[in-house]
């Protein structure tokens, strides 16, 4: 999975966000970012790196097999794979909207 094929992922999961009024940031390091704002709806996704209210941090493996539910976010946030920067409550209601 690449940064493109994630981001729209993240669009068809995200068409509302009614839980969400926050900017979100996806950190994938020098693999790029996925920036998701919330704060409008429906949301406006991009791969522009900017200040957000939440920025998850981990590598692109690592995101692709938490959205297939193949790693439970919580262990890989216990295990240093996922880094959150943030809000958790806001960072545990974006896993559930994420999670297949």
């Amino acid at each position: 999975m690449d940064l493109e094929e994630i981001t729209d992922k993240i669009k068809s999961k995200l068409s509302s966000t009614s839980e969400i009024d926050a900017i979100i940031k996806l950190d994938f390091d020098d693999d790029g970012c996925v920036v998701i704002d919330a704060t409008q709806n429906p949301p406006q996704i991009s791969n522009a790196d900017e200040e957000a209210d939440l920025t998850l941090s981990c590598s692109i493996d690592v995101f692709e097999n938490i959205v297939k539910g193949n790693q439970d976010p919580n262990i890989a946030f216990m295990m240093g794979k996922l880094k959150i920067s943030g809000p958790m409550g806001l960072a545990l209601k974006l896993s559930s909207m994420l999670e297949d």
